[in-house]
């Protein structure tokens, strides 16, 4: 159907790393692109794409700021966004619940309390 998005897990789109001949695809803000066509013409250079080539290089991306001109190449480059339980806000969300699954409560209250300790020593 026209319309539809395909939806990639971090792990397929960290397959697409440009290495072996795989194409190179990057995450930005749970959108996935692919840039292999595009590395050439990088105002930047190739190289700075690379750095993230297979992953999530939002935070770089949004730290360097990028035109309007960039912004429209790059949904013309879409491929697809992640998979819900891939996208930024449930990475942190899981990662904060692997965290709690790993400790017990017992051992979460203990570094809580020593962290504490370190702030009122530390200042």
């Amino acid at each position: 159907m026209p319309g539809e998005v395909t939806e990639y897990t971090l792990a397929e789109v960290s397959l697409r790393n440009g290495k072996a001949g795989n194409p190179t695809w990057i995450v930005i803000r749970d959108v996935v692109y692919d840039v292999t066509k595009y590395m050439e013409d990088h105002p930047g250079g190739s190289e700075l794409i690379t750095e993230w080539a297979g992953k999530d290089g939002t935070k770089d991306f949004d730290d360097f700021g990028h035109s309007s001109d960039a912004m429209r190449i790059l949904k013309t480059l879409q491929v697809g966004v992640l998979e819900e339980s891939d996208r930024a806000k449930n990475r942190v969300a899981g990662a904060q619940k692997k965290i709690t699954e790993d400790f017990s409560q017992e051992e979460l209250m203990k570094k809580k309390r020593s962290k504490r300790r370190m702030f009122i020593l530390c200042g």
